[in-house]
């Protein structure tokens, strides 16, 4: 409130002085000559009380701290982002390492992970071999995220989504050789090259 501001017409106060110590219920304009020579502001705390209370402080310092704090809340309370990474069936060991480990980067960043394993013509009929390649990849996820529920076939995709679980910390990764156990085993191409030799 500043000195001449006519906007606030109460005549007595609830005075709260700069310690947050309850001084008394005075007139207003008392309160403002103790504001005044406190060289702080008169800030109205609550003006619905009866009488309103109002606080002497420094009201620029108040704003400070508030937009800090709104700052604060805003950083902590960010959206979690939706991140997926898209396997295939007969996808080779390099490639699988590399989503993996873009997989697990997404998880260290904080966002929530959606794995997709999409199912191309033939494949369909061998979703025994799909479900074996998903277990492989959430085993090896386990580690850092925690999975959502069970694998849900749609349509030709099979997906799970993980969240992140709050212990797990950058370069924390274990590579016990869950990476090597976890690679893809390609069947249908080793024994087509059996059958052409």
């Amino acid at each position: 409130m500043k000195i001449g501001d006519r906007s606030f017409t109460a005549d007595r106060v609830r005075l709260v002085g700069v310690d947050g110590e309850q001084l008394d219920i005075v007139p207003l304009a008392k309160a403002r000559e103790l504001a005044v020579a406190a060289h702080l502001d008169l800030v109205v705390v609550s003006e619905k009380a009866v009488p309103p209370v109002v606080r002497i402080m420094d009201f620029g310092k108040l704003q400070y701290e508030q937009k800090k704090n709104l700052k604060a809340q805003r950083k902590n309370s960010i959206a979690q982002k939706l991140k997926e990474v898209k396997f295939h069936m007969n996808i080779d060991a390099h490639d699988y390492e590399y989503k993996l480990n873009h997989a697990v980067d997404f998880l260290q960043k904080g966002c929530r992970l959606k794995v997709t394993l999409a199912l191309r013509g033939r494949e369909m009929a061998h979703k025994e071999l799909a479900d074996e390649l998903m277990k492989k990849i959430m085993l090896y996820l386990a580690q850092y995220a925690e999975a959502d529920g069970a694998p849900k076939m749609f349509g030709r995709n099979i997906t799970v989504t993980f969240a992140v679980v709050k212990n797990a910390k950058k370069g924390d990764r274990k590579d016990d050789g869950a990476s090597v156990a976890a690679e893809p085993e390609n069947d249908d191409a080793s024994s087509d090259a059996v059958e052409q030799e």
